[in-house]
């Protein structure tokens, strides 16, 4: 990972990484309608992200049975983006978020990535919980700068919940009216109206 403050293009580029992209109702892109992507990673090369509010109907259970116990509920598959879909991402809340652990590698304060070949048993102490995303959501370089500069997405601060809320549904209206203002409204922007 790169440190903050690199130049891209001539320009500095602060990394994004730990920071919601949040759909605004002009993207039309129907991957991402009213999605909220956490970024997992932001460098020069590009950015990557998971949709934290696409649940899917198939358990954790079902999939990764040893990791079924600290997944939050829902505890269910995530729709994590378009990107290579029969892969997992593991995103995984610490109690101790100063405490190294084998194989959590933080993205923002206590919530972070985890290694699904590590025994979830051993984790069982760390974890708050986890939440697991079937592909992830990817740019190249430049790109997801471009699609912000476009007007596709809401770039705004996440909380540590946020990737664990227990009603996934809501989270796109929910994050926008806690901003307040303009913003909040935007959250009540029909969902069939198109914008030109």
């Amino acid at each position: 990972m790169q440190s903050e403050g690199q130049a891209i293009g001539g320009r500095a580029m602060e990394s994004m990484t730990g920071r919601l992209l949040v759909a605004t109702p002009g993207l039309k892109d129907p991957n991402f309608d009213r999605t909220v992507v956490l970024l997992v990673a932001h460098e020069p090369g590009g950015a990557l992200g998971v949709v934290l509010n696409r649940a899917t109907e198939v358990s954790v259970a079902d999939v990764l049975g040893d990791w079924s116990d600290l997944a939050r509920d829902p505890a269910v598959l995530f729709e994590g983006g378009p990107v290579q879909p029969d892969s997992a991402i593991c995103l995984a809340r610490m109690r101790h978020p100063v405490r190294p652990v084998k194989g959590f590698h933080r993205v923002s304060g206590a919530v972070g990535t985890i290694d699904l070949s590590v025994d979830p048993e051993k984790l069982r102490e760390a974890v708050g919980g986890i939440r697991v995303f079937a592909g992830y959501s990817g740019w190249g370089a430049g790109q997801v700068e471009r699609e912000i500069e476009e007007g596709s997405w809401f770039v705004l601060d996440a909380l540590p919940g946020d990737a664990f809320v227990e009603r996934p549904d809501d989270l796109w209206p929910m994050v926008l009216r806690r901003q307040g203002g303009m913003m909040a409204a935007v959250a009540h922007f029909p969902p069939d109206v198109a914008l030109n």
